[in-house]
């Protein structure tokens, strides 16, 4: 049912969507030499490696020379990438990526594999589902790119307090998952990208509250250590 899905909804999405897609394609190589899509890498089912689609947002051939998580003031993106990355239009792309079977519409959002390679035994049945454009963990982290733009290194910022969350969820997703959970992420989806809302399902909130108890724990915890 998924995958019958991911075809249907994917190849009607581009086709409703090329006009679009057309424009901010045209828009990209107007605005930088480099072509129109970003094709990194990603590690996807099983671990397997593919490629992902995205508009290209940055300069060509820049992903892992300098920062790995990009900020809004980071000199590599392009000023049409501001623009594509702020909207999230710079992922429409990956409906192509769903229609070829590397991704499905819900899923955990693929990664790369130098954090892959940190995932410990407990992690690791992440990599059981396909990844998606859109999961829990992509909806809690919304506007990460503020954070990314506000810290002094957003790689350890993202290391630190965004990917430990991440995984939970993630986590919590391939032990929950089912066809209706992904209709109601989709549609939690819409409503977030079109309010820009903080409010979230109440599993998931509750989920992110705990986290957020048992940070605040081990916090005080380890100031109680350093007093005594």
């Amino acid at each position: 049912m998924k995958r019958f899905f991911d075809i249907i909804f994917s190849f009607f999405g581009l086709i409703l969507l090329s006009p679009l897609m057309a424009v901010l394609a045209i828009l990209i190589v107007t605005d930088s030499p480099g072509g129109v899509f970003f094709r990194g890498e990603r590690v996807g089912l099983h671990g397997e490696t593919f490629r992902i689609f995205k508009f290209r947002s940055m300069i060509p051939d820049c992903e892992g020379k300098g920062k790995w998580n990009v900020g809004d003031k980071d000199d590599r993106i392009t000023k049409m990438g501001h623009f594509l990355r702020k909207s999230k239009l710079d992922e429409l792309p990956q409906l192509i990526n769903v229609l070829k079977g590397d991704m499905s519409f819900v899923g955990p959002r693929p990664e790369l594999r130098y954090y892959v390679d940190m995932y410990t035994q407990r992690e690791m049945p992440i990599l059981d589902l396909k990844p998606g454009i859109t999961d829990w963990a992509s909806m809690t982290n919304f506007e990460q790119f503020k954070g990314f733009t506000d810290a002094e290194d957003p790689d350890s910022f993202y290391l630190e307090q965004v990917r430990p969350l991440k995984l939970e969820l993630q986590l919590y997703y391939r032990y929950h998952n089912s066809f209706f959970g992904d209709i109601k992420c989709i549609f939690w989806t819409v409503y977030k990208v079109i309010t820009h809302s903080q409010k979230l399902p109440a599993e998931i909130q509750e989920i992110v509250d705990n986290y957020q108890k048992q940070k605040e724990e081990q916090q005080k915890e380890q100031k109680e250590s350093v007093t005594v």
